[in-house]
């Protein structure tokens, strides 16, 4: 039944962190370390103020990298390259899922709200890299993130995405509201789903998933 509502799809949209690994790698929870650092630097607060003003600007602004842009005109590249300066241990390779996205007709891509050169050290410690055709940071929108349709247009227009022949695999269900509304398949990836309707497919397994798509 849901492998018949992926028919028509030939490009294949991936976010990247806590869905082409599993959360409880607890990856991000070094970049949010690493952010709430720099919020008090720039911004002067102690660990507990910045690190309400690191969620009050992801909440409002869709990234907290775009709310300091917006407050604080910081430089977007210092920042990509410092809270991405983390140790991927916490990963290991999924061969079963690399073969699985290889599977897949059409064409494949990785889009995150992190940055590319980021998203590269996460495919390879997961032995994803080869079976992707390219991959898009948030730097490729002009460093609007996700949630914003904007965002989604500019990668989607560099990359040839076309919506109505789309889906999209985002554990963030805020950012699948843009997606729906252009037309794609929505899947959200997380323990639990999430609510509205623009989430028309949820798995906590994205390997399980994919292979009911065979």
């Amino acid at each position: 039944m849901v492998k018949q509502h992926f028919s028509h799809v030939r490009h294949w949209v991936f976010d990247l962190d806590n869905t082409l690994y599993p959360p409880a790698a607890r990856l991000f929870d070094q970049i949010e370390r690493k952010m709430t650092d720099f919020v008090m630097r720039i911004t002067g607060a102690d660990h507990g103020e910045a690190d309400t003003l690191r969620k009050t600007y992801w909440h409002l602004h869709g990234t907290t990298l775009a709310g300091l842009m917006a407050e604080h005109k910081i430089d977007p590249e210092a920042y990509l390259e410092e809270v991405h300066d983390i140790t991927f241990d916490a990963l290991t390779p999924d061969p079963h899922l690399a073969e699985l996205i290889t599977a897949l007709p059409g064409r494949k891509i990785v889009y995150t709200n992190g940055s590319a050169p980021y998203a590269a050290q996460v495919l390879r410690a997961r032995g994803l890299d080869a079976a992707f055709d390219a991959i898009y940071g948030v730097e490729h929108a002009g460093y609007r993130p996700k949630p914003e349709e904007g965002a989604f247009r500019a990668v989607f227009a560099l990359d040839g995405t076309d919506p109505t022949q789309a889906a999209m695999f985002e554990d963030d269900p805020r950012n699948l509201a843009a997606p729906h509304a252009m037309g794609m398949r929505t899947v959200h990836v997380a323990p639990e789903r999430g609510e509205g309707d623009h989430i028309q497919h949820h798995t906590d397994d994205l390997g399980s998933f994919l292979r009911g798509l065979r």
